[in-house]
């Protein structure tokens, strides 16, 4: 089979590749001109996703993956045309951005010239694809196609083993002859009996979206039962586990932390409340989950800063971790951008460092130092503050952590360390929703 994928974003190319490890033929499209070359010429992968760029290089030495700036050349020959373009906020009301699907629609319908599958696979509301649709038959009346919706659950960080290995896939289709050209395409996924879920194209489109805004609302639930917790003397862990031992519960997402961020939670957890509410059917336990999330990050660089006294004039808070999650370098509404601000407007100087996202971070930040090691940023700080849960942060050296600190003071945003562990430790230290020590 052949697919054309417009996008090289982070569904796009991930997509893109992972299909073509199936044996189908993916040609990437994007006008781009500087990210095309890059990954044409030179196997230059413009995110960082682990594994991702021995997958490209693989499939594209195999002939199976290619990268042009022609939709012509790129659907010539295809049996479907996915469409995995960006949907982000609509600035000033919240409603998902659909231009670039739009414009994709419209550029798509031009190059038509025979049967054709179009998928949406960006996150999109309900209603896009019927919308796509009537965008496509109006520019092109005798086009012979067929929109399906097929959204993407993908992790950052662990993106290719989702695609590859996935809970489920969920297609919107309405005709037997849409539905077997999507069963072609997964037929490697029907081999290892993956639940594939075929659906109306409103359905699939809604699923997505209530997916993410029931994953945002476990993680927002958690850091307020963290909250009661500081105040009962409980400890959030074990709270947690003993509610996710309930199989009617499950245990992932019950992890308290400065609050959700990302590419997805953040925008869909919006997208759909904005759409709930033209609907006239308003979703009121998501509109609060979106108020929540956004003053818990805020309130975060509080809590450092009562942890230090109720004032940090003068001081250096040493920061570990500025992106999103760990294995990314993913920037998109992290808790960072507004700790790390706030910090700074508290009279702090912010010494950071990340393994992967300090370059996107500069783009965000102003006055921030930047180390070259988690040892480096700590040389002389007044406190250490680790905002994201990468691996290499779960086991420092912490005899050499406090040669480093001017003091033996953790703020602990992602509870990796034991509060009994740091106290044995000699250090003070203040997690999230379990017993501060000092």
């Amino acid at each position: 089979m052949r697919i054309a994928m417009i996008g090289t974003g982070y569904v796009g190319l991930v997509s893109g590749a992972c299909f073509s490890e199936f044996g189908v033929d993916v040609v990437c499209v994007d006008k781009d001109v500087r990210k095309i070359d890059g990954l044409r010429e030179r196997g230059e992968i413009p995110i960082y996703e682990p594994g991702l760029d021995a997958l490209v290089a693989s499939n594209t030495a195999a002939g199976r993956l290619s990268f042009t700036t022609n939709l012509k050349e790129a659907m010539a020959g295809a049996d479907a045309v996915f469409i995995a373009v960006g949907t982000p906020s609509r600035r000033g009301d919240g409603h998902a951005d659909l231009s670039y699907v739009y414009n994709a629609a419209r550029e798509v319908a031009e190059h038509m010239d025979r049967y054709t599958v179009v998928v949406t696979k960006s996150t999109v509301p309900v209603g896009t694809g019927r919308e796509v649709a009537r965008i496509i038959r109006e520019a092109n009346p005798a086009a012979d196609f067929d929109v399906v919706s097929n959204p993407e659950f993908l992790r950052e960080g662990s993106a290719i083993n989702d695609f590859m290995r996935p809970d489920r896939v969920v297609i919107g289709a309405e005709t037997e002859r849409a539905q077997a050209v999507m069963r072609q395409l997964y037929r490697v996924l029907y081999l290892i009996e993956t639940p594939i879920l075929f659906t109306a194209l409103e359905t699939s489109e809604l699923i997505k979206y209530a997916a993410n805004t029931f994953l945002a609302t476990k993680i927002t639930f958690i850091n307020e039962i963290a909250d009661l917790c500081e105040k009962v003397g409980a400890d959030v862990h074990d709270v947690a586990r003993g509610i996710g031992l309930d199989g009617r519960i499950g245990r992932k997402f019950l992890h308290a932390g400065p609050g959700y961020g990302g590419s997805c939670f953040p925008k869909d957890t919006l997208a759909l409340v904005k759409t709930a509410q033209d609907f006239g059917a308003p979703l009121r336990i998501i509109e609060t989950v979106v108020s929540i999330n956004d003053q818990r990050k805020k309130a975060m660089a509080d809590k450092v800063v009562q942890f230090l006294g109720g004032d940090v004039t003068g001081k250096t808070i040493a920061v570990l971790g500025l992106t999103f999650k760990p294995n990314t370098d993913d920037m998109r509404d992290s808790p960072s951008l507004d700790i790390v601000p706030a910090l700074q407007q508290a009279g702090a100087t912010i010494r950071a460092f990340d393994p992967e996202g300090m370059h996107e971070a500069a783009k965000h930040f102003t006055n921030v130092l930047y180390a070259e090691s988690a040892y480096d940023c700590m040389a002389g700080a007044d406190a250490l503050v680790i905002l994201t849960e990468w691996n290499e942060f779960r086991a420092l050296d912490l005899d050499r952590v406090k040669t480093l600190l001017k003091a033996p003071v953790l703020i602990d945003l992602r509870n990796i360390y034991n509060p009994d562990d740091m106290e044995a430790q000699g250090f003070r230290y203040s997690p999230i929703g379990r017993r501060s020590v000092g």
